[in-house]
């Protein structure tokens, strides 16, 4: 049996996986970030490998994080939540493990991980949408993931929606991720609990009545207890969800698009409004065949799993 591991470094921790040439995760281990140490981070996930691999054979380790990587897939360009600025990280981790070492954004790796062991494992063209704090996303087209010219490729969750709207994370207006994410989710609930609080009532109980307490997961448990007002924001979120996907499948075209991160778990409260909204906006809707909107399988592991699985077809 073939082993890689895959890493996936976050603000807050770093978690890694043992996988075998199956997808499946045979042990798995967490740390701490040390998110502002850019030599630390390499000890840190140093350390996690070795725990992982022991007395076994490992071919590579792959490593993801949010944050721009270059063509090559060595170097970290740009990283949000670390402290990465034109980190050779490739090379610095190759020397810590005396492993071959592949690099790669987080969400491109997770929109590898569903292509080849989850839920766009039966299709050619993928298009995966990550909802968490903001929106990421990668894309696969006739089995090849694509990376762009220099390595950007896949951020679709900064194609703009409106015009001069909300400002975004990235310094840019109206993106998708200001009103896709779930930083989306939770801005537009609080204001519409503010402009109608009658209407939010059940959701403010849960709140403690703070309107800044009021959470993404908050809402999602008021939505499956069969809250209108919780299910209608969700609903909202859809709906700038699908029209994104709208967008994106005029250039793309994908098979499947399937959604993942931590909002995705509120299931078919999300998925279904994504999918009317897709319908109602997409181009020559009438003549064309409808692609499908599952949810992602691989969880917060898909990450882990597509990096390693990148790692391993270096």
């Amino acid at each position: 049996m073939s082993y890689t591991v895959g890493v996936d470094v976050g603000g807050t921790k770093i978690a890694a996986g043992l996988v075998d040439e199956r997808g499946e995760l045979i042990a798995r281990d967490r740390t701490v970030s040390p998110a502002t140490d850019p030599a630390e981070i390499v000890h840190a996930i140093g350390k996690l490998v070795r725990s992982l691999v022991g007395t076994r054979e490992v071919e590579a380790v792959g490593v993801c994080a949010a944050g721009f990587v270059d063509k090559q897939r060595a170097m970290v360009v740009f990283a949000p939540n670390l402290a990465w600025r034109d980190e050779p990280l490739k090379e610095r981790l190759q020397k810590e493990l005396d492993l071959p070492v592949v690099v790669e954004n987080d969400a491109n790796a997770a929109a590898w991980g569903e292509f080849t062991f989850g839920a766009g494992e039966d299709v050619e063209d993928l298009l995966l949408l990550t909802i968490g704090t903001g929106v990421g996303g990668g894309v696969v087209i006739d089995g090849e993931l694509v990376r762009g010219g220099f390595g950007f490729g896949g951020e679709v969750g900064h194609i703009q929606m409106v015009p001069g709207g909300v400002r975004c994370g990235c310094g840019n207006l109206g993106c998708l991720e200001s009103y896709g994410s779930g930083s989306a989710l939770v801005r537009i609930t609080r204001e519409r609990a503010a402009d109608t609080p009658d209407g939010a009532r059940n959701l403010l109980e849960r709140a403690g009545g703070d309107i800044a307490k009021i959470t993404g997961p908050l809402v999602t448990e008021a939505a499956r207890a069969g809250d209108a007002f919780a299910i209608e924001r969700l609903a909202e979120l859809g709906d700038w969800i699908g029209q994104g996907v709208a967008t994106l499948t005029a250039v793309l075209d994908p098979n499947v698009v399937v959604i993942g991160g931590g909002v995705s778990e509120a299931g078919a409260l999300l998925l279904d409004p994504i999918r009317a909204s897709f319908e109602a906006h997409v181009t020559v809707r009438r003549h064309r065949p409808m692609l499908e909107v599952r949810q992602a399988r691989l969880g917060n592991a898909g990450g882990m799993v597509g990096v390693a699985d990148l790692a391993r077809r270096r």
